[in-house]
């Protein structure tokens, strides 16, 4: 039986880890424009030549998500299709995955797919994708995955630290308010993604130390008890390898995966910010 598991690049897994034999990975990319440059997130992308030219640049810069027939080619040529996108709350990208099913339905009335609208971003998406892929290697059906997914993802969480939030606030996800001090005076967001898969605030902290100890402390609250957390970051190796130093202190069971943010994480979580999915 094959399978394939699409994402949009808002999941960060240039490939699966330890992937199932009988599964095809597919990533459909986000395009982004700096004044008349179009990046396109794929795996050749120059993503340290992106951000330069960004905060090089006096113009706000633009996302865009996959079209519907990006994910319409994407999802061709396998029985099961699960995939995975950017939060409703935040992109059109969920929006037009679903356009691409109906067309894809039309073709091959037979192909079982389901989308799942992550209402996240970064670690918490490559969660879902370390999951789908387990769940398929123990050979469970199609509805099997689905259903097991659909808990999973209600015991999953996305907590975030923010040095930089000018995209955020140029593209409308942030409330200028909210962001009012953050870069100043070495302040950090610290936020959640909520149940409604838009950004929510959580603390505004001052410094990387007491950011650390914050994400640290809203993990416990949240219930995290040790488990499986993907850390995504732009550049920023030291918060990872210090918030996994701390959660380790407490959980002695702990499987912490460190990796680097895609293009469109990049764009919105800027020089410096981290996305930390954790198993609560």
């Amino acid at each position: 039986m094959e399978w394939k598991i699409v994402v949009d690049t808002a999941c960060d897994f240039r490939e699966i880890p330890n992937k199932a034999e009988n599964v095809t990975y597919e990533r459909v990319p986000f395009s982004l424009q700096i004044e008349d440059k179009v990046y396109v997130d794929t795996l050749d992308l120059d993503i340290d030549e992106m951000m330069r030219e960004m905060y090089a640049s006096s113009e706000a810069a633009r996302s865009a998500c996959p079209s519907p027939e990006a994910y319409l080619s994407a999802c061709r040529g396998a029985e099961n299709v699960i995939v995975l996108t950017l939060t409703g709350g935040m992109s059109g990208s969920y929006n037009s995955a679903v356009i691409g099913e109906k067309m894809l339905k039309e073709e091959n009335e037979n192909v079982n797919i389901h989308i799942v609208n992550t209402l996240s971003a970064g670690g918490q998406i490559d969660l879902f994708l370390l999951k789908i892929n387990e769940l398929i290697k123990e050979g469970l059906s199609f509805d099997e995955v689905v259903s097991k997914v659909k808990e999973y993802q209600k015991n999953t969480k996305l907590i975030f630290s923010l040095e930089k939030v000018d995209n955020l606030v140029k593209n409308g996800r942030l409330s200028k308010l909210a962001a009012a001090v953050v870069g100043l005076l070495n302040m950090r967001m610290v936020g959640e993604a909520s149940n409604e898969g838009t950004l929510h605030l959580l603390h505004k902290v001052r410094g990387e130390k007491k950011a650390i100890s914050t994400v640290v402390d809203e993990m416990i609250k949240a219930g995290y008890k040790g488990g499986r957390a993907v850390i995504t970051h732009r550049n920023n190796e030291n918060i990872c390898k210090k918030i996994e130093e701390k959660l380790k202190e407490k959980f002695s069971d702990i499987e912490f995966i460190t990796v680097p943010t895609s293009g469109i994480c990049s764009f919105y979580g800027e020089e410096g910010g981290m996305l930390l999915g954790y198993e609560i």
